[in-house]
């Protein structure tokens, strides 16, 4: 199945409305609660990584303040080296890398 460069757009906006909206629970007093929202932010940065890597060059190529290899690189590691995640790298990417991404990827919607 083919996709649209406006829908790889939509899953990676979609997705980190997701992570920032889970990343509030992640300090939840609940311990279960908490672990369903770190596997949902995992998860949801995986679908950004993947993403992001059907993106066309015009696209990244008119963002170069955004980090598009990392971003790769990370899903690449959310999926194959899961184990050696810090918690706090996650975080960071969340409060730091998110918003400035959504808000380059929202005029080639």
């Amino acid at each position: 199945m083919s996709r649209r460069t406006e829908q790889w757009i939509g899953d990676i906006l979609d997705a980190t409305e997701r992570c920032h909206r889970c990343s509030r629970l992640l300090g939840a007093d609940d311990e279960l609660l908490a672990e369903m929202a770190d596997d949902a932010v995992a998860r949801t940065l995986q679908i950004i990584g993947e993403a992001a890597s059907h993106l066309p060059t015009r696209v990244t190529d008119a963002h170069p303040e955004i980090n598009w290899a990392a971003m790769r690189d990370f899903r690449n590691v959310l999926v194959h080296e899961y184990f050696g995640v810090e918690p706090e790298v996650v975080l960071e990417i969340v409060a730091v890398h998110l918003t400035p991404l959504a808000d380059a990827l929202r005029p080639h919607r």
